[in-house]
């Protein structure tokens, strides 16, 4: 699969216990950007964060519920992430989260998987 060099980042906000259809929203989200065939996804896990509510989510030892900030980052051309957006809001309905995007320029290395 060859990337463009000018791409499109999209980057989705959500909390680790956010769900779509009884499957951890962050998977589901993941799993239908493989089925669209986008050029990849890695979600990443933060240690500590906060959102539109300010309430603190943290990893500290002492919390029960950590509800831990995500961050699933696409990086795909402008029409391949413009096609994926419909999708994605169906699976962001109920949940709060941000979604940002922006222009990259993609380098790549090494050989293709």
């Amino acid at each position: 699969m060859d990337l463009p060099k000018e791409a499109v980042l999209l980057r989705i906000y959500i909390g680790e216990d956010d769900r779509f259809e009884n499957t951890p929203l962050h998977e589901a989200i993941v799993l239908k950007a493989r089925e669209l065939h986008l050029a990849g996804a890695t979600v990443l896990r933060g240690p500590v964060g906060y959102g539109k509510s300010s309430r603190l989510h943290t990893a500290k030892i002492l919390r029960l519920s950590q509800d831990l900030p995500l961050v699933i980052e696409i990086v795909d051309s402008e029409q391949a992430i413009n096609g994926f957006l419909p999708e994605l809001n169906v699976m962001m309905n109920g949940s709060s989260g941000l979604v940002t995007l922006e222009k990259v320029q993609v380098i790549q290395y090494g050989k293709a998987e």
